[in-house]
């Protein structure tokens, strides 16, 4: 089987060229099936995520519904699934609360152009070549970051003011809430977490995450537990999609948002690539990564216009799609269609499952994205340390940009000393 050296420059969509492959009946049964078991992993994750990044849970949807079919539909990898990603929590979240919505959904919009120009003008290849201490530093970092930003709805706190975005600012705040300390929310949260964990190990073939949700969802409403819930924050998930609508842009706000659409663009880049580079090391094959980035800014621009937040290759729902025998893009955009059936259908369950149920996914989505292990074995070289804990520690107390370009730099300088250019022979 050929591993798509040959054409991995191409600027064509893996769907066609996969339809002119020859699509087969039993392949687009493969399809549906793992199309249908990315879905189930999808709907609890995309609202908790969406919750977490400071809008309503619909809009996870959305963006996972538009987003996702056409990072699918138009993507230069055979397995990449779109969606909203625990990565940009921080950043969303931050430019929700400096811009507001409208202001969100203009930089979601411009990160999409940024992200298409940079893969229509080649310079998607150079995403690539990010040093892996780097990468390894500033994926810790947005753990620990959203981590902390789940514990007032993990252990239902009752915070006297705005939640602070600094770390350290919010952890004192935290602290003198702990005496509003719900238990049921605890209880909720960490029951949760601890059951996705439980069937990760026991049945990691389940849909985890969505029997965790379903169980605290039905558990708080039969013991009537004092816990706030998606329905009692934010009402219930509309039926349908939204007509699309632009925001509303002014040069004064797009030269505001700039400095986070340039955000969004690095790391959506440097997310979707590397999500479509684990699902080259699963299945042998090579993703065309100019077409993808092209993709990923389709997939945004789109997204913004139906209200949602920034889209990105996931890796665990890509890695989950392999897995469940994915053959195409179709079990991507088949994966969006069952979600918009969910919409259409389902959206008034979504009402009951607790605030801490959401915050328990997202605990155990930390715990996966922080590779602990790698961190452990990159400190122990003084070379790798030395780029990776400033980028770790910069991307925690700082921002995540400015941990990313701190790294980079910190990486060529070292590597400059390391490999010194030999002189001249005279």
């Amino acid at each position: 089987m050929p591993d798509g050296s040959s054409t991995a420059h191409l600027y064509r969509p893996k769907l066609i060229t996969i339809l002119g492959e020859g699509y087969s009946p039993e392949k687009l049964r493969q399809d549906a099936v793992a199309g249908l078991t990315v879905a189930v992993v999808a709907l609890p994750l995309s609202m908790a995520i969406a919750v977490a990044s400071g809008v309503t849970p619909e809009r996870g949807l959305f963006t996972a519904i538009i987003g996702g079919f056409l990072v699918s539909a138009l993507g230069g990898s055979r397995f990449q699934i779109g969606g909203p990603a625990g990565a940009f929590i921080v950043l969303v979240a931050a430019t929700v609360a400096q811009l507001g919505l409208n202001g969100l959904l203009l930089t979601v919009l411009v990160s999409g152009v940024m992200l298409t120009l940079i893969g229509a003008t080649g310079l998607g290849s150079l995403i690539r070549y990010m040093p892996h201490p780097v990468t390894v530093g500033f994926t810790c970092g947005i753990a620990v970051t959203i981590f902390s930003s789940q514990i007032t709805d993990l252990f239902g706190l009752t915070l006297a003011g705005p939640e602070p975005g600094p770390l350290l600012a919010k952890l004192v705040v935290l602290g003198h809430a702990l005496p509003t300390l719900n238990w049921s929310a605890l209880g909720i949260g960490a029951g949760t977490a601890a059951m996705i964990f439980i069937l990760r190990h026991w049945r990691p073939t389940w849909p985890g995450m969505l029997i965790a949700i379903a169980i605290a969802s039905v558990v708080a409403l039969a013991l009537a537990l004092p816990v706030e819930t998606i329905g009692t924050r934010f009402g219930e998930i509309p039926h349908s999609l939204p007509a699309p609508h632009a925001p509303d842009i002014s040069y004064d706000l797009l030269l505001q948002v700039l400095p986070a659409a340039f955000s969004f663009t690095l790391l959506g880049g440097v997310e979707s690539l590397l999500s479509a580079k684990v699902a080259d090391s699963m299945t042998g094959r090579k993703h065309r990564s100019n077409m993808e980035l092209v993709a990923q800014g389709i997939a945004n621009i789109a997204s913004a216009l139906f209200g949602g937040i920034s889209v990105t290759g996931t890796i665990a729902r890509t890695a989950t799609n392999i897995r469940a025998g994915g053959r195409s893009p179709l079990s991507g955009m088949l994966h969006s269609a069952y979600l918009l059936l969910f919409m259409l259908v389902a959206a008034p369950l979504a009402r009951y499952i607790p605030l801490a149920a959401l915050a328990g996914v997202l605990v155990v989505v930390c715990w996966y994205m922080a590779e602990k292990e790698e961190f452990v074995r990159l400190v122990k070289d003084w070379r790798s340390a030395v780029v990776l804990v400033p980028t770790f520690a910069l991307t925690i107390f700082k921002d995540l940009t400015f941990g990313i370009v701190a790294g980079c730099i910190l990486a060529v300088i070292f590597a400059r000393l390391g490999n010194p250019q030999k002189p001249e022979d005279a």
